[in-house]
């Protein structure tokens, strides 16, 4: 099972072809693809198109869905956060060390197309699909 980074369902909706949105087409197919409230914000919010909008949260709905965030998973994010700066490294929005934080945890794959994921990648163990 894979999550999906807004980055790539952005590409995907947008007709934008790639080697991330070639997965995505083919693991939506299998069924592999899970989502969740992290997620849905940032790719809902982006859709000023009522139509548009209800089509891509019909996407959304259709996906086996995960609360990303709750007490525990924000302390782990926040250590992750810690040690990714310890290590150097200066990851500009919180929300993906969240993501990355429920997809070690849960031992899911990320798809992306966003260069912050592949410190976290090197340094957190993320596992990234390719």
């Amino acid at each position: 099972m894979m999550v999906v980074d807004t980055s790539v369902w952005i590409d995907y909706v947008n007709g934008v072809r790639t080697a991330q949105t070639d997965i995505l087409d083919r693991e939506l197919k299998q069924d592999r693809v899970v989502t969740g409230d992290l997620i849905i914000v940032e790719f809902l919010q982006g859709f000023r198109d009522n139509k548009q909008f209800q089509q891509a949260r019909r996407l959304m709905d259709s996906l086996e869905y995960y609360d990303f965030i709750g007490k525990d998973m924000a302390i782990k994010a926040a250590q992750n956060f810690r040690l990714l700066r310890k290590k150097g490294v200066t990851i500009h929005k919180t929300i993906d060390v969240l993501i990355a934080t429920f997809c070690i945890e849960h031992g899911f794959g990320l798809l992306h197309n966003d260069k912050e994921y592949e410190q976290m990648e090197k340094i957190l163990g993320l596992r990234v699909r390719r």
